[in-house]
């Protein structure tokens, strides 16, 4: 997992504690990943194919949020302590990812507060690097979904 730019610039115990803690994901083209309203459970990290996250407002059709591709991330819901997934993700490539359950993200996080706040902190950047001045944003929602678990 060292390879993926996500996590480049952990320090290699962050990443021994980081590592075990995925799980190998994969599924065809059409295939839903997650669904809104379901129980918010994986953030998803895409190693290679596409997947589509799209909101559905309950009085309209479904919103294309963004297109996920290698090194992206979707699933956010599980991070940050929401109980359910606010959009949905289907496969619109054949998709493979690393996928780790919020709650074990989590409780490493408050257990090992200084890899905490590096992880926390890479994972930031992952989402912000198009927003300008986002990552403070983002990072200040992860670190509240920490404690509200």
């Amino acid at each position: 997992m060292t390879h993926l730019t996500l996590f480049q610039q952990l320090k290699e115990s962050y990443m021994d504690l980081l590592e075990p803690l995925f799980e190998y994901y994969s599924c065809n083209a059409g295939a839903t990943v997650l669904q809104q309203g379901m129980p918010a459970d994986y953030l998803y990290l895409v190693t290679s194919g596409k997947a589509e996250v799209f909101y559905k407002p309950y009085d309209g059709i479904p919103i294309t949020v963004t297109h996920v591709e290698k090194g992206g991330l979707f699933g956010w819901s599980a991070v940050v302590g929401s109980e359910k997934y606010t959009s949905s993700a289907v496969a619109i490539e054949a998709l493979e990812a690393k996928r780790i359950k919020g709650s074990a993200l989590r409780k490493l996080c408050l257990e090992h507060p200084e890899a905490g706040k590096d992880i926390l902190e890479s994972l930031a950047n992952s989402v912000s690097g198009r927003w300008k001045d986002a990552n403070a944003q983002v990072r200040s929602i992860l670190e509240q979904g920490l404690h509200e678990k």
